[in-house]
């Protein structure tokens, strides 16, 4: 059966949380290559990681691009554990929830890079339900945005005909929500991360969930025509 409704999920925050997991990853690499700590700060939350690394690099002096420090992060990862990771209440029944129905497709819609998504996913035993190979990660573009095109071309290439398809994002921060209207898809909001049901309303989500543990009522704003 054709899709009909492709579900991107955020990590951090709506799915799990990593407890600094990348952060420590990225500082391991930063000295690496450069001999020193991280000692500098930036924003994170629903930032893609091309974007928080390059920031990170501004603000410690080193010029240019973040790709070296991307390309070792993302060699360190596989070697590493998120031993630290969390699962968040509901996010498991969710997504098996929404693998009984054939018309719904899922997979990460990410600010992580695609290796360290996987540690953090695979810590807390998630995966089953997820067609990563769907997924749209933080190396491909610094503008959360435009990971959408870069998934639903993903969706096309491996399911011929859904072109018109409904995307739905689920994440906790304005960032998903602004992504999700910017690329023409539905927003579902979760208040589990650091943004409050009031700031991810007022960003415009379709629906605000306090956080996954209703699976039915989750499932029935997927499955909704509007």
């Amino acid at each position: 059966m054709t899709p009909t409704r492709f579900v991107l999920w955020d990590i951090d925050g709506t799915l799990l949380e990593a407890k600094g997991y990348g952060w420590r990853l990225a500082d391991r690499a930063f000295r690496q290559l450069y001999g020193r700590p991280l000692v500098h700060m930036v924003p994170l939350a629903g930032r893609t990681d091309r974007a928080i690394w390059t920031d990170v690099l501004d603000r410690h002096g080193v010029p240019g691009a973040p790709d070296e420090l991307i390309t070792v992060i993302e060699s360190l990862a596989p070697g590493s554990h998120a031993a630290d990771a969390a699962l968040l209440p509901g996010a498991d029944a969710a997504i098996h929830a929404l693998t009984a129905h054939s018309t719904v497709v899922q997979s990460v819609l990410t600010g992580n890079l695609g290796p360290v998504a996987a540690a953090k996913l695979g810590a807390v035993g998630l995966g089953a339900g997820l067609d990563l190979r769907l997924a749209a990660y933080g190396r491909d573009h610094a503008v959360r945005a435009d990971l959408v095109a870069v998934a639903r071309t993903a969706l096309a290439r491996l399911h011929p005909g859904t072109s018109g398809i409904t995307t739905i994002l689920i994440g906790d921060t304005p960032l998903d929500v602004e992504a999700a209207h910017a690329a023409g898809a539905r927003a579902i909001g979760v208040a589990t991360g650091r943004f409050s049901a009031a700031e991810l309303t007022a960003a415009g989500a379709a629906l605000l969930l306090p956080d996954l543990t209703d699976t039915d009522r989750l499932v029935a704003a997927v499955l909704a025509e509007s």
